[in-house]
């Protein structure tokens, strides 16, 4: 990872370091404080000393979550004895809520207990759903019977409900560590100094580095125990892992930098709506300076800085506009009439990324393909090396390989190379990178439909429509598409944590990292809105449909297409709007 000494010697000679910018006063210059709540001395605390243990808690949960998400299209159709439809609707329903949730952790954290206590308090809620779901797998009245010859029972209502209970806590406890992580990993680095910010990109990377060696773990290992040695065993296992991530959390308390809640953010929004409502009929002054806020650098946000006025969405400025009355009365403290301009800022920020938001979520949608159709895809290919067989959702290995590869090329490699030409201290913008996984991710799923094309021939020329068997072509196929997929992440997905990091209000940065994560939520649902869409379009009049529970009757490529589309015509929109965008800037 580098020490700061290289990383400041490096920033030097490039020019985007300069003795003037850096802060190196003892204490932090972003207002974080320690675990009692005092002022924070930068030496010993903080930085890369306390990031091993923020990322060795997040490579345990991931671990512990790509444990069950990886394989759960295999539990569904084996052992609930689920359709291929209905499982891939299942897994992606769930998966969708495992990115809803975060805007309950988010609002907790940053309104009222902070990232530290709300990591660790669902975390604890996120055990007991693994122990839960442990149980459903393992205990024999749990789960429905086995299949006899072709007759497969369908679980019973209780055994669904002990089942749906462990995973939907799972997606509870998720919920409230998944925003927080990340932000609270970057709250490690100093805003105000230039080598530490600098870093905090670096974080980013090394953040989803560690969340892929989880998911390498599980992808290869418990997806080979679970189809070889039993569900109880593949869900046990994971749940160790996520006790090992709570552990590892609490382990670096002491070196730890907390910022404090500054209250909620959803009522801040919500005065500012209001408050320009009020003042509808009211003029905003020319004259900016006239915008109410406090005096010097006090902010009546807790724990953020001001943010300058920017000239977009100026009946939003109605609220910081002070009226005749508000002189008459006084009533500069009622938020309610009067918001401070940093206030208004927050909203107008929130605005202005609502477009880049919004242009993620089909990229989700493609994401979500590597848990289902893809998995169904290998399903119907040749799984075996000799006497070996390969489960189809190991597969996801080469994304997860794909992103361990990409990560330090991208950190060491491609960053300097593109910092001397871009002039910018992490090589691309955010925006940029963004873009760039954008276009990867249409180019991975031409490629799956490539492989399905390629299967479908064969197919029709071994005369397997009906029949519903592997078709004699090696699952290794589909590497391209899985490795594409993993490189779009690296740019996409790490881009978006940054983005939403450093653009986000500085009281906001949970709930933007939880908008953030909604973006995958919403892509699974449109994952799941599409599949139905197909299902009932292409099925009308007794048809077989783009994709029948026996895909060698199908048309998965179809899809596969569609799905290329839609990411074509989205990058096209996003390349419009990140264009238009403009930064926040912060006093």
């Amino acid at each position: 990872m580098g020490s700061q000494e290289e990383d400041q010697r490096s920033l030097l000679e490039d020019g985007l370091l300069s003795e003037e910018n850096r802060n190196n006063g003892p204490y932090t210059g972003d207002g974080s404080v320690d675990i009692h709540g005092h002022p924070v001395v930068k030496n010993g605390t903080g930085n890369w000393r306390a990031c091993p243990f923020i990322l060795g808690t997040e490579c345990c949960e991931r671990l512990a979550y790509y444990g069950i998400a990886t394989n759960l299209v295999t539990y569904l159709t084996g052992k609930l004895h689920e359709g291929n439809v209905s499982a891939a609707r299942n897994v992606t329903t769930w998966q969708g809520t495992c990115y809803i949730t975060p805007l309950i952790g988010a609002i907790l954290a940053d309104a009222y207990w902070g990232r530290y206590w709300t990591i660790a308090v669902f975390s604890t809620i996120y055990f007991i759903g693994m122990g839960t779901l442990t149980l459903s797998a393992s205990v024999p009245g749990f789960r429905p019977s086995s299949c006899v010859k072709s007759v497969c029972p369908e679980a019973n209502p209780a055994q669904y409900a002990i089942f749906f209970l462990g995973l939907y806590l799972i997606a509870l406890g998720t919920g409230g560590i998944k925003p927080c992580v990340s932000s609270f990993g970057a709250d490690q680095f100093d805003d105000t100094d230039s080598a530490e910010r600098v870093k905090k990109g670096s974080f980013f990377n090394w953040f989803y580095f560690s969340v892929n060696i989880g998911a390498l773990i599980s992808s290869s290992f418990l997806v080979w125990v679970q189809d070889n040695y039993g569900w109880g065993l593949g869900f046990g296992i994971p749940t160790l892992f996520m006790a090992l991530a709570i552990i590892s959390f609490f382990s670096g308390t002491t070196l730890y930098r907390f910022q404090k809640p500054g209250g909620s953010p959803i009522t801040r929004v919500c005065q500012v709506a209001v408050a320009s409502l009020r003042k509808w009929k009211l003029d905003v002054p020319y004259d900016s300076s006239l915008l109410y806020e406090l005096p010097e650098k006090t902010s009546a946000i807790e724990g953020s800085r001001k943010l300058e006025h920017t000239d977009e969405l100026k009946f939003l400025d109605k609220a910081a506009t002070v009226s005749d009355l508000d002189l008459k009365t006084e009533s500069f403290s009622n938020p309610w009439r009067l918001c401070t301009v940093t206030q208004v800022e927050e909203l107008k920020i929130l605005v202005r990324m609502f477009p880049i938001w919004a242009t993620t979520i089909v990229f989700s949608a493609v994401y979500a393909q590597i848990s289902t159709m893809f998995v169904e895809q290998g399903m119907v290919l040749d799984t075996t090396i000799g006497s070996f067989t390969i489960p189809p959702a190991s597969l996801a290995t080469f994304d997860v390989i794909s992103v361990i590869v990409w990560v330090p090329v991208y950190d060491r490699i491609l960053v300097p190379i593109v910092r001397r030409f871009t002039g910018k201290e992490r090589g691309f913008s955010e925006l940029q990178r963004m873009g760039i996984g954008l276009f990867i991710s249409i180019l991975a799923m031409t490629a799956a439909a490539l492989v399905e094309i390629k299967r479908l021939d064969i197919v029709r020329a071994e005369h397997l429509e009906h029949q519903e068997v592997a078709v004699p072509l090696s699952i290794f196929w589909q590497i391209p598409q899985y490795f594409l997929v993993g490189a779009a992440e690296v740019f996409t997905f790490i881009g978006q944590l940054e983005f939403f990091y450093d653009q986000s209000p500085d009281a906001m940065r949970s709930l933007c990292s939880a908008l953030s994560l909604l973006t995958t939520a919403l892509g699974n649902y449109l994952s799941s809105l599409i599949l139905t869409i197909v299902t009932y379009i292409t099925t009308r009049g007794g048809k077989t449909g783009w994709i029948p529970d026996n895909l060698n009757e199908g048309h998965l490529d179809y899809f596969f297409w569609l799905l290329a589309g839609l990411s074509f015509l989205n990058f096209l929109v996003y390349a419009f709007c990140a264009i238009k965008y403009k930064s926040k800037k912060a006093s």
